[in-house]
């Protein structure tokens, strides 16, 4: 006997309704993306931005943030 079937002699209340459980999922995660938009987001995001941007490069930030501070303590 195939899988198919087996699938259409069981009742439809046993099989997962992938459909509905997948709408399910899309609402928590829209709900999930409303509440992250809060008071700060515009804060995280360019935090971010600028995490992603620096670390690749640290040494050369943490040399460049050197310099600038050694030229303001001279000036």
């Amino acid at each position: 006997m195939t899988t198919m079937e087996i699938m259409a002699d069981t009742p439809s209340a046993i099989h997962d309704d992938f459909v509905s459980t997948d709408a399910a999922e899309l609402a928590s995660h829209m709900d999930q993306c409303a509440h992250s938009r809060g008071r700060f987001f515009s804060l995280q995001s360019g935090l971010q931005s600028a995490h992603s941007m620096m670390s690749p490069r640290v040494v050369t930030v943490a040399a460049i943030m050197a310099i600038c501070l050694g030229l303001l303590a001279v000036a």
